[in-house]
């Protein structure tokens, strides 16, 4: 695993270590549906064990997921890129694309939900965003081509 910073809002933090929570309990539910499938040995149980091993499998592996983004995080300061003359993550951005007023809100990868209008600083618009100001446009190269955006508002 990388030691990449993982920016996060604290907001952000603090639903992955709720989803972390929950999968930790989720774990001790997981292992008793396995011990219980062994017990039955039964060829239905056999189900039931490959059924719960599988989903031991992707438990496991999302809390081993989430306690790497977690140790990896730094909190955005949000306050002061609220502030900020440039873009900068954490910032919020009015934009002109595609002929329509945009709003979205520069974050790290594991908060990114394009449909809430949270876009990763990784991500094509959310890269060729950083750093500029109001006023300043764009070419993105995004997978149905390039499209301009232009900075409106910074907040």
């Amino acid at each position: 695993m990388t030691d990449k910073p993982v920016p996060l809002t604290r907001e952000g933090k603090a639903k992955l270590e709720t989803e972390l929570d929950e999968l930790r309990v989720a774990r001790k539910a997981i292992a008793e549906r396995i011990h219980n499938a062994q017990e039955l040995g039964s060829s239905q149980a056999d189900a039931e064990y490959e059924d719960a091993k599988q989903e031991q499998g992707r438990t496991e592996g999302r809390i081993l997921e989430l306690e790497d983004i977690i140790r990896r995080s730094i909190i955005i300061d949000e306050t002061s890129a609220h502030h900020a003359n440039r873009v900068v993550v954490g910032s919020g951005v009015e934009v002109e694309q595609d002929g329509q007023r945009r709003h979205y809100q520069i974050v790290g990868v594991p908060e990114a939900d394009p449909t809430k209008g949270k876009i990763s600083n990784e991500s094509p618009v959310g890269t060729a965003l950083l750093g500029k100001a109001v006023g300043d446009s764009v070419d993105v190269n995004v997978p149905r081509g390039v499209i301009k955006v232009k900075i409106l508002k910074i907040d």
